[in-house]
């Protein structure tokens, strides 16, 4: 597996927006950057093909932990966080109930990620 950058573009940017940055890093002639990913939501039938599992979110519940516990992995924390439409903890209430994609591999191929 890889991250979620594997096939997102890398962009070299001279734009005057980011001069003072340039300077600040010794008068270089533009900045590589990843380009913004543009990750799909997905639809009702991809939901279907998904086998997940539903979690109710206690205080102190976080991404990361819950994608070391499914995943093995804490770098795959945003698969839940985009999969259930909450992008931070923080938009989340205890005692909210969130579906967990068990299949990494399933779920990033889904989002296109992958």
């Amino acid at each position: 597996m890889g991250s979620r950058y594997l096939k997102t573009k890398i962009l070299d940017n001279d734009a005057e927006f980011y001069e003072f940055l340039r300077k600040k890093r010794g008068n270089v002639k533009s900045l590589s950057h990843y380009a913004t990913p543009i990750l799909r939501q997905p639809d009702v039938s991809d939901r279907a093909s998904l086998n997940t599992t539903a979690y109710i979110w206690k205080f102190g519940d976080r991404y990361y932990n819950l994608a070391n516990q499914y995943y093995r992995n804490v770098d795959y924390w945003w698969v839940i966080a985009w999969y259930n439409g909450y992008p931070t903890e923080a938009d989340i209430k205890p005692g909210d109930v969130i579906d967990i994609p068990l299949n990494l591999e399933q779920v990033l191929n889904v989002l296109e990620v992958y």
